[in-house]
């Protein structure tokens, strides 16, 4: 891997393969009790300039679990670009840490640090991509169903930072991922080209619909996120407008597969994408998605931070 972890598109196949593997094999010995300190006197500096509760929690415990240590800084501690210079505060934190996890508004914050720290730079989420999460989805569908090459995702919402991982998962992973959106709330353009060009060398296919019942039929997952995102509050009243009939409702699940997925990162606005019949429902796999950010990156902070120096 690269030293750094900001978007899947920077990752291979194999080491997607890798990360989900390794994931399996710490939850495992996590749930049988064997220790696992991998990252003995590590530590992770974590910076949030949003609001987290499994972002905080999962990387948090997965650092104790693995024998080391997480710092939690929030926005006042640091103001990155204004109390401080992001470079500055990169070669401030590469002095002490041995990793950072930012989760950031701009995309560009993270890439900064990147540039600028020594250390791995881990993407906790920014206004582009969420890597953690949509791994972690991986790793839940493999354990689910067994593999990734084939399985049909469909989409159901806004063309978010959630929505351009998923393309660059799918299209890495052979899976076929339908995005369904309103009009006007397409991913970006870049990501969809990206995405559809790596499609033809996995096996995958990238589809875009604004059609939520046509995306749906015969879906083996149906995956929905908010419709209003962290920063976009003042667009909520014409969002919840915008995107009337996108919501995951029990029709939609009847038209999926019988044994269809329901996915959601969290947290969820119910009532608005998804109702509560579909999220408590017996399609639901949310809360496990949850738990396996924990594995998941972990299997990320022991592939980037326990390769220094080796």
């Amino acid at each position: 891997m690269t030293k750094d972890l900001l978007s899947i598109g920077d990752l291979t196949p194999n080491e997607i393969e890798t990360l989900l593997s390794l994931a399996a094999d710490l939850k495992e010995q996590q749930r049988k009790g064997i220790a696992h300190p991998l990252l003995a006197g590590k530590s992770l500096a974590m910076i949030f300039e949003k609001p987290s509760l499994r972002t905080r929690v999962t990387f948090e415990v997965g650092m104790s679990q693995l024998g080391g240590r997480a710092i939690y800084l929030v926005p006042a501690d640091i103001r990155l670009g204004e109390r401080e210079a992001v470079k500055d505060a990169a070669k401030n934190l590469e002095r002490w840490v041995d990793g950072i996890m930012a989760r950031t508004y701009s995309h560009q914050t993270l890439e900064e640090l990147a540039r600028h720290a020594a250390v791995p730079v881990i993407n906790g989420l920014s206004d582009l991509t969420h890597p953690c999460q949509v791994l972690a989805d991986l790793f839940t569908l493999r354990e689910k169903c067994g593999h990734l090459q084939g399985l049909k995702v469909a989409y159901i919402g806004d063309g978010n930072n959630v929505c351009h991982s998923w393309l660059y998962a799918a299209a890495k992973t052979g899976i076929e991922f339908t995005v369904a959106c309103p009009r006007g709330y397409e991913p970006h353009a870049d990501v969809l080209t990206s995405a559809r060009r790596e499609a033809e060398a996995s096996g995958g296919r990238i589809a875009l619909s604004h059609d939520p019942r046509l995306a749906a039929e015969g879906a083996d997952v149906l995956y929905t996120d908010v419709w209003t995102s962290m920063g976009q509050e003042a667009e909520s009243a014409k969002r919840r407008r915008d995107f009337q009939g996108f919501q995951v409702d029990a029709a939609l699940v009847r038209l999926a597969a019988p044994d269809v997925l329901v996915m959601h990162c969290l947290p969820a606005h119910r009532g608005e994408e998804i109702t509560d019949e579909v999220l408590d429902g017996p399609h639901s796999v949310v809360y496990d998605e949850a738990e396996n950010r924990l594995h998941l990156q972990k299997a990320i902070l022991v592939t980037l931070l326990g390769s220094q120096g080796s």
